[in-house]
């Protein structure tokens, strides 16, 4: 009966569910400043070092006609509407192909999807995954090798046809398993368009049963150590992999966010003839029985998927510490698929969405991530040793320190070091227990950082910040229950906003930082007040809840939507999940591309060439891209028609 409740909520329900906050939270006093004509506006309104970079300040300026037409034609595209269907739409002059669908083959000897059936757990393990994340493309001695993310399952579509839609059996629950992690495989490009090579030395996929290596402070410590793996150092699996990143080494990093939801404690399972209040007090008794700590990484004793019914690697009763070895950052080598994938416990532990790696001045690596929940931190890594292009790459995210950002009502910012000396914690706690290290510093509280994107073209970085509805009124997870001063200047923010900070002497290694926002989403159709959204949003760009985004190398930025698509009430007007660009020279926003009824868009990735940009369409409604049968997420190729360069 628990799981029969759960299994159809989002993961905000999930944890919301877990542990209801009490009431009460100080968030006002930094609105005034964020949304001044000085503060907000100058984020939206000005020109900041993008138009330096890109030496158009002057003309910018300027406010002339050659200065809208040199806006304009950053954008190679006329701005498509909303749309409200099952299909996706992108601008006239651009056509749009599936590359890989959910149960496809990698390899030879094994069927495709079945439209009624879906497929086995067999087959799955050589097949693409389900929901479509993070993805990067990798030239590799001439090959075009993607790696692409498989977040989570859809019960009912995974496993059809079972009662409630609950996995029956540890074969379900194999099923499952291999339908997540992460694909990488091959494609190559011939007059049908872009598809993949099957049997390619280079395709494998890295599922929840995947041996990887552990990295970092936390190898060894008592709290990772398990009946399996006595000393600590490997894992099976990585779990709920969201968003992704790249290093300038060229390896793949894949980012745990919702591990939480596949653990459970059997000590709760309902018994035949127990009744509700029975269950109920059954499940409070044991939860109080489980490590306070896992309070606050949203752990308890029922999970999402019933893995713990059948797999006692899931089942808390056995294995109290196994969700202690996911919640980090995963590093992939496509180049090898025989390399064991390596999970960094120094990157930290917490609802990792992305994270997007840039140079330092000095060649340290700087790692941007955000943790996906409501009320919690924004963080940079920064590498002890300099990255030398062929040189040893084995300790940059391995030796370092890692940061969580603090936010000031007077728009400026400090990176605050989590270290022993600063939090009271070893190394190793800080690294697991990342967000208590984080609360001791009094660190800034967040509306759900989700990606994070560094300008190619200037020295500043990004964060979506998707949403929060309890901003303002609940604390999070931690009792952390106001900011010192930061980038959230709604109440019960539905919207979402874009926070952009300036690295103090241009260096992202830098302890300090300004900021404003690009963005703040919104509906004007509804709303007259903070809720239309800033100046830059207008009827024909408006939409909600941005999450995914990338840069492309001439500075745009790509803005992915998963938001609430009801277009109703504070929706109305907004349609589908979007994907859509960004000025950050001029603070134009254009709508691009608009995907299925119920589906994300999510993930994005460009060919070598730069005359494809691959784009994932998560869990779409209908029968998407199919006319019958079950609906399956995929990665789509959008070219131009007349084969120029989009990105």
């Amino acid at each position: 009966m628990q799981q029969l409740d759960i299994r159809h909520m989002s993961f905000d329900e999930f944890d919301e569910k877990r542990d209801p906050r009490p009431e009460e939270q100080e968030f006002d006093r930094v609105v005034e400043r964020a949304l001044s004509r000085r503060g907000f506006l100058r984020g939206v309104l000005a020109f900041g070092s993008a138009a330096t970079a890109l030496g158009l300040s002057p003309l910018l300026n300027s406010g002339s006609a050659q200065a809208q037409t040199a806006a304009m034609t950053r954008f190679a595209f006329k701005p498509i509407p909303t749309a409200t269907d099952f299909d996706v739409h992108v601008p006239e002059g651009y056509s749009w192909k599936p590359v890989a669908k959910w149960g496809q083959p990698l390899f030879s000897g094994i069927a495709d999807l079945d439209p009624v059936n879906g497929t086995t757990a067999e087959a799955q393990e050589k097949a693409f995954g389900e929901n479509t994340d993070g993805m990067e493309l990798f030239n590799i001695g001439g090959r075009q090798v993607i790696c692409v993310n498989h977040e989570y399952a859809n019960l009912d579509t995974n496993l059809p046809g079972r009662p409630d839609g609950k996995p029956q059996s540890a074969e379900d629950v194999v099923l499952l398993q291999n339908a997540q992690g992460v694909a990488v495989f091959e494609i190559a490009e011939s007059a049908e368009g872009w598809n993949v090579v099957l049997d390619s030395p280079m395709n494998r996929r890295i599922t929840h049963r995947t041996a990887m290596e552990l990295t970092g402070p936390a190898v060894g410590h008592d709290l990772l150590k398990t009946p399996a793996d006595p000393d600590g150092k490997l894992v099976l699996g990585t779990l709920n992999n969201c968003g992704a990143g790249r290093t300038p080494w060229g390896t793949y990093l894949t980012c745990e966010e919702n591990f939480n939801g596949y653990f459970g404690h059997s000590g709760a399972l309902p018994a035949e003839g127990e009744t509700e209040e029975q269950v109920k007090a059954k499940a409070e008794a044991t939860a109080a029985t489980l490590p306070k700590e896992f309070k606050r990484y949203g752990i308890g004793v029922d999970s999402v998927y019933m893995y713990h019914a059948f797999d006692p690697r899931f089942d808390l009763s056995q294995n109290a510490n196994e969700p202690n070895r996911f919640g980090y950052i995963v590093e992939i080598d496509p180049s090898n698929p025989t390399a064991a994938p390596k999970k960094h416990t120094a990157l930290g532990r917490f609802k990792h969405e992305n994270a997007a790696s840039v140079v330092a001045r000095d060649g340290r690596v700087v790692v941007y991530m955000g943790d996906d929940e409501r009320g919690e931190f924004l963080y940079k890594w920064v590498s002890r040793d300099a990255y030398v292009p062929g040189g040893d790459t084995s300790t940059l995210l391995v030796n370092g320190t890692l940061f969580v950002a603090k936010f000031s009502d007077d728009l400026n910012g400090e990176w605050l070091a989590l270290t022993p000396e600063s939090t009271g914690m070893t190394k190793a706690e800080i690294a697991i227990h990342t967000r208590m290290a984080a609360s001791k510093l009094g660190a800034t509280t967040m509306d759900r950082p989700e990606w994070v994107a560094v300008n190619p073209v200037a020295i500043e970085a990004y964060c979506a910040l998707t949403n929060n509805s309890r901003r303002g009124v609940k604390p999070n997870a931690g009792g952390d229950e106001t900011p010192v001063g930061g980038p959230n200047p709604r109440a019960e923010n539905n919207y979402g906003q874009i926070v952009r900070w300036y690295p103090a002497e241009d260096d992202h290694a830098a302890a300090t930082f300004t900021w404003d926002l690009f963005v703040m989403a919104g509906n004007p159709t509804v709303h007259k007040d903070a809720y239309a959204g800033s100046a830059n949003i207008n009827e024909g760009n408006m939409f909600n809840s941005p999450d995914g985004m990338m840069f492309d190398r001439n500075g745009l930025l790509w803005i992915q939507t998963d938001g609430d698509d009801s277009n109703e009430g504070d929706f109305a007007g907004q349609g589908n999940n979007q994907m859509l660009v960004g000025d950050p020279v001029t603070g134009r926003i254009e709508r691009f591309l608009t995907g299925p009824k119920d589906s994300e868009i999510t993930g994005f990735t460009v060919s070598s060439d730069r005359r494809t940009i691959f784009v994932g369409i998560q869990h779409p409604g209908g029968s998407w891209p199919e006319t019958s049968g079950l609906p399956r997420s995929a990665v789509i190729a959008i070219r131009r028609d007349d084969g120029a360069i989009i990105a």
